[in-house]
C-alpha cells in the first residue's frame, strides 16, 4: 500500500542537496514507520529516526542532543558508516549533510531484502500519465515505489478510480486512486513492480539529473 493516512515512512530523494528545514504541518500524522539510524557522536552511539534521505544528506529526529556544526557519522548500510556534519536543527530535527554524496538508488537495491513495514518512497521531480476511461490525465510525480505513485494534478480523479499510470521507461501498470488531498492524489499499483525494474529506472533518472546538473 501507498502512503495511506495516518502514516509517515523515511522518504528517499535522488537530490545530492542536503535537506532543508520544512513547515510542519497542520495535522501531524500520528503513526511512524521511519527507518531507524544508528549515529555515532564524539564516539557513543546513538539512535534516531530517519525521515527523508538524500545523496547529499538527511533529516533525521534523534533522542540525544545534538549541536549546529557537530560532526557525526550514521550507519545507512551494515559496516558502512557515512560522515557528515549537522547543518541546522529545527522542531526537535537536524538537518545533516553528507560530507561527499551517496548511492540513493544502491542503498535502497541493497536494503530491499530486509524486513521492512513498507515499501520505500523515492522523491521524483518528473511526469506521469495517468488514463482513467477515455480521458488521460498529465500530473506531476512527486515520488514512487514499488507499490504506488504519489502526483500533483487539477484532474477531478475520485477515489476509488481505476487508472492506468505511465511513467516514460516503465511499462503502464494497472492501478487504483486511494486518497486525494489538495491536488495531491495517492495511487497503488495493482500489482507492485519489480524491484530491479524500479531500481533500474531509479538509476536512469539519477544519470538524467546529474547530466543536466553537469551541462
Amino acid at each position: 500500500m501507498l502512503d495511506e493516512r495516518p502514516v509517515e515512512t523515511t522518504l528517499y530523494s535522488l537530490s545530492e542537496s542536503a535537506p532543508h528545514p520544512r513547515r510542519r504541518r497542520r495535522s501531524e500524522r500520528h503513526l511512524s514507520l521511519l527507518r531507524v539510524g544508528s549515529l555515532m557522536i564524539d564516539g557513543k552511539h546513538e539512535l534516531c529516526l530517519i525521515k527523508n534521505i538524500s545523496a547529499g544528506g538527511m533529516l533525521i529526529r534523534p533522542y540525544c542532543r545534538i549541536a549546529e556544526g557537530t560532526e557525526l557519522s550514521i550507519e545507512l548500510k551494515q559496516g558502512e558508516p557515512v560522515r557528515g556534519i549537522a547543518r541546522w536543527i529545527k522542531d526537535q530535527h537536524v538537518g545533516v549533510a553528507f560530507d561527499s554524496p551517496i548511492d540513493v538508488v544502491s542503498l535502497i537495491a541493497t536494503s530491499a531484502g530486509a524486513p521492512r513495514p513498507r515499501m520505500p518512497r523515492v522523491e521524483v521531480d518528473g511526469t506521469a500519465w495517468l488514463r482513467e476511461g477515455a480521458t488521460v490525465h498529465r500530473m506531476r510525480l512527486v515520488n514512487v515505489s514499488q507499490g504506488g505513485v504519489k502526483v500533483l494534478g487539477e484532474s477531478d480523479l475520485p477515489v476509488g478510480a481505476e487508472v492506468i499510470v505511465t511513467l516514460s521507461g516503465l511499462p503502464p501498470a494497472p492501478a487504483v486512486v486511494r486518497w486525494t488531498n489538495d491536488g495531491g492524489y495517492g495511487v497503488t499499483f495493482n500489482r507492485a513492480l519489480a524491484l530491479p525494474l524500479l531500481v533500474g529506472w531509479l538509476q536512469e533518472q539519477q544519470q538524467r539529473q546529474r547530466s543536466r546538473a553537469a551541462g
